[in-house]
């Protein structure tokens, strides 16, 4: 009988997983390429689209900012993926063509607080002020 169940908790689960879309854009009210929203806090199993607005963005992890036990994804220039973050921590994520331009975000999964992301030595200089950035304003929220 109990297995009978264990099929329905897995779709209870999933259910309650939220979608959160977040825009590759050339330029927002900031200037410069940017994902909007820059920062989310997600509970684990939610998920992330990534919408491509230009063909030059794409959306992937920084490897140095991956939390342990978490899965890598590149998506390809121009693509709209959707991702699932299941590990918790905090994860870096980049424009790879942008990456140095500072086009990149922040995702927090569970309750890891954003200021617990080691930012690596080898982050180019403008990724690592809008990393900076957005540490501090999500440090507020």
């Amino acid at each position: 009988m109990r297995l009978l169940f264990l099929p329905l908790l897995f779709l209870a689960t999933a259910a309650h997983a939220e979608v959160h879309e977040v825009k590759m854009l050339n330029r927002n009210a900031s200037g410069g390429m940017v994902y909007e929203p820059d920062y989310l806090r997600l509970k684990p199993g939610d998920r992330v689209k990534f919408i491509a607005t230009h063909v030059t963005h794409n959306a992937a992890t920084i490897p140095a900012m991956l939390p342990e036990g978490a899965e890598p994804f590149k998506g390809r220039i121009n693509e709209e993926i959707e991702v699932s973050f299941t590990a918790p921590g905090v994860y870096g994520i980049q424009c790879i063509p942008h990456y140095a331009m500072g086009m990149v975000m922040l995702v927090q999964v569970g309750d890891a607080p954003p200021d617990a992301a080691a930012l690596p030595a080898s982050l180019p200089p403008r990724a690592r002020q809008r990393f900076e950035e957005i540490i501090a304003r999500a440090g507020k929220e």
